[in-house]
């Protein structure tokens, strides 16, 4: 009896033990549902991009381009099928080119669910939100902030254009090997991040070839008249004048050079692109057999390039500058990147975007140790009212 009674208990309790592992078993099987539900519903069942960019303002040209660029490219995936038959919504935001605004429409922009933002375009905005965007841990892709310190504020952050000490270095780099110049001068604006930090490289890149630097000299953000500083760069005897700024200015520049004398080469960098379209022909005499380095040639041959180009003239009816080319390509690395993460995590788009390979109309864009890209750069020649393909320096 008592024996029975042992087998009686031990098949009890082998019978619970069964009944325990199959209601684990069961509960895991729930937590696995649960887990594929979560999977499911992270996989691609909506995509929303924020834009930002500077539609008003003082560089609204660039905002408005790089926006351009990038709805077009958005409205071709689209009619395409989308990302694995889902359409991309997306919502543009007005910055104004200040930085506290551009902050404001990123809190916008998140509270409206968006899964990756595109933005933002000149590099003061872009530095403030970079700031936000790495805390949020918000993939991002800069298609034109050129300022060093954007994708130092997390490995989340991303641009699709070269960064401002590269232009410098091959705009220095230029003046030594293509013009022959022995003394250079530079006119730059202390107020920005952009120009400044482009000023610097040129300065240490031509010590570094044997270059004198002649003058250095600053300006405030919201000056108009920089004769004083052009004209100790006339008596400086320099062979060109590097002056990496936004169009505007530039165009006052360029015309003020010229009226105290300064007759030598003026060089800049791709916030020249577009300071044709300020500038009536006799302004732009005064830019003639200038250069300048940029992300692209609108006039390139490469079949990328012409179906970009009259897309860009069908939808918008004017020719696609620079800012539009990398606007375009920033819109595709997104798109890419969901795609080869099959969702819209955050995490899985950052990993994504980081084996980026991608060959756009800008160049082949691939990312490093970091999210600045390694691509080319194209120098354009300004004659006769127009832009011309001076050559391509390799990265």
């Amino acid at each position: 009896m008592k024996k029975n009674l042992l087998v009686l208990t031990a098949l009890v309790l082998a019978l619970s033990l069964l009944a325990g592992c199959a209601s684990g078993a069961a509960s895991k099987g729930t937590d696995t549902n649960a887990n594929n539900s979560a999977n499911t519903s992270k996989a691609i069942s909506q995509v929303m991009v924020g834009i930002l960019a500077p539609l008003t303002g003082n560089v609204a040209i660039y905002g408005t381009a790089a926006k351009n660029g990038a709805v077009l490219a958005f409205d071709e995936i689209n009619k395409n099928g989308g990302i694995n038959g889902v359409q991309i919504k997306y919502d543009v935001l007005d910055e104004k080119g200040d930085a506290t605004e551009a902050v404001n429409a990123y809190n916008k922009l998140v509270s409206e669910k968006m899964d990756v933002l595109l933005g933002d375009v000149t590099s003061k905005p872009t530095i403030a939100v970079a700031d936000k965007a790495a805390t949020d841990r918000m993939p991002m892709v800069t298609a034109t902030a050129t300022a060093p310190d954007v994708t130092t504020y997390g490995d989340n952050i991303f641009r699709a254009c070269f960064i401002d000490p590269f232009q410098g270095k091959v705009m220095a780099t230029f003046a030594s090997d293509n013009l022959k110049a022995k003394k250079v001068a530079i006119v730059y604006n202390v107020s920005d991040d952009y120009s400044s930090g482009a000023a610097a490289s040129f300065k240490s890149t031509a010590e570094s070839k044997g270059m004198q630097v002649v003058a250095y000299e600053g300006y405030g953000n919201d000056d108009k008249d920089f004769k004083t500083q052009l004209t100790k760069v006339q008596q400086s005897g320099a062979d060109a004048l590097f002056v990496p700024d936004y169009y505007n200015r530039v165009a006052l520049i360029g015309a003020q050079a010229r009226s105290v004398g300064f007759d030598k080469p003026l060089l800049g960098t791709d916030g020249w692109d577009g300071v044709l379209k300020v500038l009536d022909k006799d302004g732009a005499k005064a830019l003639d057999n200038c250069y300048f380095s940029n992300h692209y040639f609108s006039k390139d041959t490469d079949q990328k390039v012409v179906k970009f180009n009259e897309a860009y003239q069908a939808k918008y009816n004017e020719a696609a500058n620079s800012f539009a080319a990398l606007g375009y390509d920033a819109a595709y690395i997104i798109a890419n990147a969901i795609k080869t993460a099959g969702t819209t995590d955050k995490e899985a788009v950052i990993k994504a975007l980081k084996s980026t390979s991608y060959d756009g109309v800008t160049g082949t864009i691939k990312y490093g140790n970091n999210g600045d890209p390694i691509k080319n750069v194209t120098v354009i020649k300004i004659l006769n009212d127009d832009y011309v393909l001076e050559t391509k320096v390799s990265a």
